[in-house]
């Protein structure tokens, strides 16, 4: 319980962090960004990546173990657990990809 706790504590904190950098530099041009703003984008920027990579692993591997758990009970049910579970860690590997797009066009606003 106290990791789950920590977990959401640092994803809020992050979340937070990250929102609280664009909108204070979201009032400046990019060409005029103090050193400040620039090092709290950098800062929020590496933030973000780690918990979202952090995330999308922890999710990856549950939902494999998961799907080897199934298919250890009852192995003629192999070909129905496969594809599902392919298409869950496409979606998972995608919202880490998404993040790491929004972490590139802040980094590239320095």
């Amino acid at each position: 319980m106290l990791k789950k706790l920590w977990l959401m504590a640092g994803v809020v904190f992050g979340s937070v962090f990250s929102f609280a950098v664009v909108a204070m530099a979201a009032g400046e041009k990019a060409a005029g960004l103090t050193p400040q703003v620039q090092m709290c984008i950098a800062i929020a920027a590496g933030f973000g990546m780690a918990i979202a990579t952090f995330g999308g692993a922890i999710a990856q591997g549950r939902g494999i173990a998961s799907a080897l758990d199934g298919i250890a009970r009852n192995p003629s049910a192999a070909g129905q657990l496969v594809t599902p579970m392919i298409i869950g860690l496409a979606l998972i590997e995608s919202l880490v990809i998404y993040t790491l797009v929004i972490e590139l066009l802040l980094v590239l606003k320095l």
